[in-house]
């Protein structure tokens, strides 16, 4: 059972940073959405099942932390079909809601220091993002500087989890 678990975290972590990024990049709005509505399903089973884990081995924290993760990328998925202007609103709450998980997973010494270095980067780099979009300014999910360059924080964030995960498991 275990190792089913640990398979389906892994798949949803690599589904979630390989469909996050294609959907940053492609034009057409249809496969956009199409792959952000996986990436978004499969990263909030991965950290809902991550969220378990943790809080089964007593850490409450990082537990915590994936916990507030699967609420961001849930509240994100309600604004998948919409336009992307549409979708500003659920993802300012999402990124913020990231950044906070990233830290609640990063802060505690529970993953290796360049996991977590990269971890508060991407925190600071989404809350700056979410930070803009609550001043008012209309900040699109594929705006450059941000949040495009922060994507690659929060994939490299996954990779690392991903690998403490197989190499504990």
């Amino acid at each position: 059972m275990k190792n089913q678990l640990n398979v389906m975290i892994v798949a949803g972590l690599a589904l979630g940073g390989v469909f996050g990024l294609l959907g940053s990049m492609v034009r057409s709005r249809n496969l956009q959405a199409a792959a952000w509505g996986i990436d978004g399903v499969g990263l909030v089973v991965a950290t809902s099942l991550h969220t378990l884990r943790f809080f089964r081995r007593g850490n409450d924290c990082v537990a915590a932390g994936f916990l507030v993760f699967a609420i961001g990328e849930g509240v994100m998925l309600a604004g998948t079909g919409a336009t992307l202007a549409q979708s500003v609103p659920s993802f300012a709450a999402g990124t913020a809601l990231w950044s906070a998980a990233l830290l609640l997973t990063s802060i505690p010494q529970e993953f290796a220091i360049w996991i977590r270095l990269i971890g508060v980067i991407g925190a600071v780099l989404f809350a700056i993002t979410a930070a803009r979009i609550f001043w008012g300014e209309q900040v699109l999910p594929t705006a450059s500087p941000l949040p495009f360059f922060a994507y690659p924080f929060l994939v490299l964030t996954f990779i690392g989890w991903i690998w403490t995960l197989l190499k504990t498991g």
